[in-house]
Protein backbone atom coordinates (compact mmCIF):
# COMPACT_ATOMS: atom_id res chain seq x y z
CA UNK A 1 0.00 0.00 0.00
CA UNK A 2 1.34 3.48 -0.81
CA UNK A 3 1.37 5.97 1.88
CA UNK A 4 -0.52 8.97 1.76
CA UNK A 5 1.54 11.95 0.90
CA UNK A 6 2.44 13.97 3.67
CA UNK A 7 4.31 17.47 2.18
CA UNK A 8 1.46 19.15 2.55
CA UNK A 9 -0.59 17.61 5.17
CA UNK A 10 2.28 18.51 8.00
CA UNK A 11 2.61 21.98 10.00
CA UNK A 12 6.32 22.70 11.33
CA UNK A 13 6.85 22.45 14.80
CA UNK A 14 9.85 22.71 16.96
CA UNK A 15 11.38 19.80 18.60
CA UNK A 16 9.19 16.33 16.22
CA UNK A 17 8.15 16.01 13.15
CA UNK A 18 5.34 18.36 12.97
CA UNK A 19 1.39 18.38 13.35
CA UNK A 20 -1.66 16.99 11.44
CA UNK A 21 -5.21 17.23 11.37
CA UNK A 22 -7.22 13.60 12.64
CA UNK A 23 -8.19 13.50 9.01
CA UNK A 24 -4.42 13.10 8.08
CA UNK A 25 -3.67 10.83 11.24
CA UNK A 26 -6.76 8.65 10.51
CA UNK A 27 -5.37 8.39 7.02
CA UNK A 28 -2.62 7.60 7.82
CA UNK A 29 -3.02 5.13 10.32
CA UNK A 30 -5.80 3.23 8.04
CA UNK A 31 -3.21 3.23 5.03
CA UNK A 32 -0.84 1.55 7.29
CA UNK A 33 1.79 4.46 7.45
CA UNK A 34 1.59 5.53 10.86
CA UNK A 35 0.31 3.73 14.44
CA UNK A 36 -2.00 6.02 16.17
CA UNK A 37 -0.72 6.04 19.89
CA UNK A 38 -3.32 7.51 22.37
CA UNK A 39 -1.43 9.12 25.32
CA UNK A 40 -3.97 9.84 27.65
CA UNK A 41 -5.11 7.94 30.74
CA UNK A 42 -6.52 4.51 30.74
CA UNK A 43 -9.38 5.93 32.98
CA UNK A 44 -9.89 8.61 29.95
CA UNK A 45 -9.77 5.87 27.14
CA UNK A 46 -12.54 3.74 29.38
CA UNK A 47 -15.24 6.53 30.41
CA UNK A 48 -14.41 9.39 27.32
CA UNK A 49 -13.76 6.76 24.21
CA UNK A 50 -11.12 4.88 22.14
CA UNK A 51 -9.90 5.06 18.75
CA UNK A 52 -9.90 1.19 17.28
CA UNK A 53 -6.63 -0.33 16.77
CA UNK A 54 -4.55 2.77 18.02
CA UNK A 55 -2.05 1.58 20.69
CA UNK A 56 -2.63 2.78 24.11
CA UNK A 57 0.61 4.28 26.35
CA UNK A 58 -0.26 6.98 28.80
CA UNK A 59 1.89 9.95 28.81
CA UNK A 60 1.10 10.67 32.36
CA UNK A 61 -0.68 8.32 35.14
CA UNK A 62 -3.90 8.87 37.37
CA UNK A 63 -3.69 9.32 39.89
CA UNK A 64 -1.41 12.40 40.64
CA UNK A 65 -0.52 12.54 36.56
CA UNK A 66 2.92 11.21 37.30
CA UNK A 67 5.39 10.10 34.41
CA UNK A 68 4.55 6.88 33.08
CA UNK A 69 7.91 4.86 33.57
CA UNK A 70 7.05 2.45 30.89
CA UNK A 71 6.59 5.43 28.08
CA UNK A 72 9.80 4.89 26.51
CA UNK A 73 9.82 1.50 26.34
CA UNK A 74 6.09 1.24 25.43
CA UNK A 75 6.43 3.76 22.35
CA UNK A 76 9.50 2.01 20.81
CA UNK A 77 7.55 -1.19 20.97
CA UNK A 78 4.18 0.61 19.30
CA UNK A 79 6.68 2.35 16.69
CA UNK A 80 7.54 -0.95 14.88
CA UNK A 81 9.34 0.99 12.14
CA UNK A 82 6.67 3.24 11.37
CA UNK A 83 5.58 7.10 12.22
CA UNK A 84 3.82 7.58 14.99
CA UNK A 85 1.03 9.60 15.50
CA UNK A 86 0.16 11.24 19.15
CA UNK A 87 -3.65 11.45 20.61
CA UNK A 88 -4.34 12.84 23.39
CA UNK A 89 -7.37 14.72 24.61
CA UNK A 90 -6.83 18.14 23.24
CA UNK A 91 -3.22 17.94 21.82
CA UNK A 92 -1.41 19.25 24.62
CA UNK A 93 0.03 16.01 26.60
CA UNK A 94 0.96 14.85 22.68
CA UNK A 95 2.86 17.31 21.83
CA UNK A 96 5.37 16.66 24.86
CA UNK A 97 4.93 12.93 23.91
CA UNK A 98 5.84 13.56 20.01
CA UNK A 99 8.54 15.73 21.47
CA UNK A 100 9.99 12.85 23.84
CA UNK A 101 9.57 9.76 21.22
CA UNK A 102 11.47 12.22 18.81
CA UNK A 103 14.35 12.04 21.24
CA UNK A 104 14.16 8.46 21.09
CA UNK A 105 14.72 8.78 17.63
CA UNK A 106 11.05 8.14 16.60
CA UNK A 107 9.27 9.88 13.39
CA UNK A 108 6.50 11.63 15.31
CA UNK A 109 3.67 13.68 14.85
CA UNK A 110 1.08 15.54 17.26
CA UNK A 111 -2.51 15.49 16.19
CA UNK A 112 -4.19 18.79 16.14
CA UNK A 113 -7.18 19.22 18.38
CA UNK A 114 -6.67 15.91 20.22
CA UNK A 115 -9.55 13.52 20.71
CA UNK A 116 -12.33 16.16 22.50
CA UNK A 117 -11.38 19.38 21.21
CA UNK A 118 -11.05 22.84 22.86
CA UNK A 119 -13.80 23.21 25.64
CA UNK A 120 -16.73 25.73 24.76
CA UNK A 121 -18.00 29.01 25.90
CA UNK A 122 -20.02 26.56 28.41
CA UNK A 123 -16.86 24.60 29.55
CA UNK A 124 -17.90 21.51 27.69
CA UNK A 125 -15.43 19.38 25.14
CA UNK A 126 -16.13 17.37 22.21
CA UNK A 127 -17.74 20.44 20.19
CA UNK A 128 -14.91 22.45 19.38
CA UNK A 129 -13.00 19.85 16.93
CA UNK A 130 -11.02 17.08 18.12
CA UNK A 131 -11.39 13.58 16.84
CA UNK A 132 -14.88 12.79 17.81
CA UNK A 133 -15.83 15.70 16.83
CA UNK A 134 -15.09 15.00 13.50
CA UNK A 135 -16.67 11.35 12.97
CA UNK A 136 -13.57 9.70 12.70
CA UNK A 137 -13.83 5.93 14.33
CA UNK A 138 -13.90 5.42 18.18
CA UNK A 139 -15.81 3.76 20.22
CA UNK A 140 -16.95 3.83 23.91
CA UNK A 141 -17.17 1.03 26.37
Amino acid sequence: MTAPSTASQVRPADGYAGDVTPETANAWMQSGAAVLVDVRTDAEREWVGFVPNAVAVAWKQWPGMAMNPAFDDAVRAAANGKKLVMLCRSGVRSVAAAKRATELGLEAYNILEGFEGDANEAGHRGAKGGWRMRGLPWRQN
